[in-house]
């Protein structure tokens, strides 16, 4: 064939829509001691070509579809210049040809990307402004190996995707072109040929911005953000996650807080980041965790169907804006965890579904490839390039966002190729089980390159079922999770707390029972979203009662919960008894508050934050027996426990208990005070009540020992001395160790 040609078969195939190399037929290319110039400009009347060096060169329409070549003697590659495009009554217009550009991502970036190991893939793939050999734009890669052929379109070229053909880089199943003059805040979708010659459009993979629901382009964004956290990073690098306190708030930003003057109107990023960084601070919590903030089209989704891996919602404002809320909450000393979803995606046809055509994201198998419960899709873990897509996103959040930790939803989901399936719905794996292999490899590998690429940052697994070494190392064969949602207690004691105190005594062994279990893993234990919606009721209204018993025992399952072994978690709301369930839809019904009560569920977390603050007994040693011991765990007849926690201590350090940090918890879940009720103490000396949750100042009846205990040298539960003490109708004592500075 010659080159006449081949060239007119590739311009055949650029007017089919089916050349893979717009580059080799566009652009400059050397022809003996001159330089030829193609340019692809459909409509226009005239275009002409301005070297860098030398006259300008009209060129010779080669077909009638808009194909122009000229020849630049006497010149050399690589050749500097600028199109002028003449439209005739529309104008003339100057052009810089992307089509001069090399490839912008390289053969390293591809090789670590068939191999599923480049962790900073967000800065290849995506739209990258920058600058290429003088020319300011926009470098534009998508991975779409099953394409006929892919244009990037957008406001720039009118949508038109006839105008922006991409390169194909071979066997990586990368398109890329360089776009010169598109910049920041540019809208752009691909524009893909599949192979039945169907066009499809489709939003960007890694597109760091996108647009308002329910619009669905992707934008072109360059972060001008300057971190002032650096302090806050170095601190987080050095801290044992394990042995420090940990009081997380979950939060969804869309109903957090609104403002009801201006039509219900959302706070934005900005707003949210001063309002409810000086709320949690006010109320003691470490943490914040944020339902998923990934872009994502349905509200009613709560962030858990994600569109966009590398692009926050832009319901709350901009990249960048979300930048400064996490700025502003470390500000505040306290970190933002974010809920990560690599489960499932939605089914949206401009999304990540059937992406270049073909089942690319997901299984092609629905029996592993479609989500029975979500109606959704599962990502396919064994194919290279989706993990890599995915780890990338875990390394992204930390890296641009300096988030503090993922907690990782649904990974019950990925584990079981069976899950919610019957028999003959799902498809065993290579040895006949029904573990999903694939995505056990993926969240191992996960979770080591984020422990070691990012100090500081933790992981955590909301996983509800008995797989064992969740928040083990992997080495150890764990998944290596920092932490694991303890799904049992929450259930247990959920259900212990709903019964009508006359019944609690055939219940009682679930209070109790998760303590059989509570060093097997890294536990947090939640009181989560999932637990007030969808007909489960608040809280406050699971709780028996008249309303003061019911604000009684919300305060008392607090206590527990805040003394009970492992990091805690409370959703948004709960902290003040809110009573509707949560609803996505609506703001917290804040003026609660007005109410004593509520304003005492309210003080009673406050103070529960602060002395959990002060007491490493109740969060030091988290995660070993040895910060542990039962008092008294039988007493179901009159519905109390008592336990003792301590904080880390050395066995060969001769002052054992008496170096040690105590608290002891004793709770009256009955709705009658007991007094006289004896209680062994750990050691002697006075000791005081910490907090008392039967305290007027919370709404309680106001009964307790003065707030001093003084105990005796009778030997109970196993302790040295003990204590005759009155314990409030359901109520919770904390009681500490009365130091002469107290």
């Amino acid at each position: 064939m010659t080159d006449a040609e081949t060239i007119q078969r590739d311009v055949e195939a650029l007017l089919a829509r089916d050349l893979a190399d717009p580059h080799r037929l566009l652009g400059a290319h050397p022809d003996g001691d001159d330089v030829v110039v193609r340019a692809w400009r459909p409509g226009a009347v005239h275009v002409t070509v301005h070297p860098a060096q030398g006259e300008p060169v009209e060129l010779r329409r080669t077909h009638d579809a808009g194909v122009f070549e000229g020849r630049i003697a006497d010149a050399t590659l690589p050749l500097r210049y600028g199109l002028s495009v003449d439209y005739g009554e529309t104008g003339t217009f100057p052009v810089n040809d992307p089509y001069r550009h090399t490839p912008t991502v390289g053969e390293l970036d591809l090789h670590l990307f068939g191999e599923g190991r480049h962790e900073a893939l967000y800065e290849r793939l995506g739209a990258h402004v920058g600058e290429r050999d003088g020319d300011v734009g926009t470098a534009f890669a998508v991975w779409a190996p099953n394409a006929r052929s892919v244009s990037v379109v957008g406001d720039f070229n009118s949508w038109d995707g006839r105008l922006h053909p991409m390169r194909s880089l071979g066997s990586s199943g990368v398109w890329e072109l360089f776009v010169p003059d598109v910049g920041d805040g540019a809208v752009y979708k691909f524009e893909i040929r599949t192979q039945s010659g169907e066009l499809v459009l489709h939003a960007d993979p890694f597109a760091f911005a996108a647009q308002v629901p329910p619009q669905t382009d992707s934008i072109v964004h360059r972060s001008t953000h300057e971190w002032r956290d650096a302090d806050w990073l170095a601190r987080r690098a050095s801290e044992d996650h394990l042995k420090a306190p940990m009081s997380v708030y979950e939060v969804h930003l869309g109903s957090w807080r609104r403002r009801p003057e201006e039509d219900d109107r959302l706070l934005d990023y900005r707003e949210l980041a001063d309002e409810l960084a000086a709320y949690v601070k006010d109320m003691g919590f470490t943490h914040v965790e944020l339902l998923p903030v990934m872009a994502h089209p349905f509200p009613g989704s709560w962030g858990y169907q994600v569109t966009s891996y590398f692009a926050p919602t832009p319901r709350h404002g901009s990249p960048d804006d979300f930048r400064e809320f996490v700025d502003r909450m470390h500000e505040h000393g306290i970190g933002v965890l974010l809920d990560w979803v690599p489960a499932h995606f939605p089914r949206d046809a401009w999304a990540l579904a059937q992406f270049d055509g073909t089942a690319l994201y997901e299984h092609a198998d629905p029996r592993r490839g479609a989500h029975p419960d979500w109606g959704t899709l599962i990502f396919n873990f064994g194919r290279n390039e989706v993990k890599n897509f995915l780890l990338a996103s875990a390394l992204f959040w930390a890296r641009e966002f300096h988030v503090d930790g993922l907690r990782v939803d649904a990974v019950a989901s990925m584990l079981y190729l069976d899950y919610s399936r019957q028999e003959g719905e799902w498809v065993p794996n290579e040895h006949g089980g029904r573990e999903d292999l694939e995505a056990v490899a993926f969240l191992k590998e996960m979770n080591e390159v984020v422990y070691g690429r990012e100090a500081g940052v933790l992981t955590a697994a909301e996983e509800s079922t008995s797989w064992p070494g969740v928040s083990r190392p992997t080495y150890l064969g764990g998944l290596g999770f920092g932490f694991k949602w303890n799904m049992g207690w929450m259930h247990d004691t959920l259900e212990y707390f709903q019964q009508d105190p006359v019944y609690r005594r055939y219940h009682h062994h679930g209070l109790t029972f998760s303590l059989h279990y509570a060093f097997s893993e890294n536990f947090i234990l939640p009181l989560s979203h999932d637990e007030v919606v969808h007909g489960k009721k608040s809280l406050l209204e699971k709780m028996p009662g008249d309303r003061w018993q019911q604000l009684a025992n919300l305060r008392a399952l607090y206590a527990y919960m805040w003394a009970h072994p492992g990091k805690k978690l409370l959703f948004m709301g709960q902290e003040f008894g809110q009573e509707r369930e949560w609803s996505h839809e609506r703001s917290l019904d804040w003026h609660l508050l007005e109410d004593h009560g509520h304003q005492g569920v309210q003080a009673a977390v406050r103070d529960l934050n602060r002395v959990y603050l002060e007491h490493p007994a109740l969060w030091e040693v988290d995660a070993e027996p040895t910060g542990f011991w039962w008092l008294e765990p039988n007493d179901a007849e009159r519905n109390i426990v008592a336990f003792a926690r301590g904080s880390a201590f050395d066995p060969e350090d001769p002052r054992t208990l008496e170096s040690r940090d105590l608290l002891v918890c004793v709770a009256n879940l009955s709705p009658v005070p007991r007094e006289g009720y004896r209680v062994g103490l750990p050691v002697r000396g006075p000791w005081r009540e910490a907090l008392n949750t039967d305290a007027h100042a919370y709404g309680g009846s106001g009964v307790g020992n003065g707030g001093r205990v003084e105990p005796d040298e009778t030997p109970w539960h196993g302790q040295p001395c003990s204590a005759e003490i009155t314990l409030p109708p359901l109520g919770v004592l904390w009681l500490v160790p009365d130091a002469p500075d107290a």
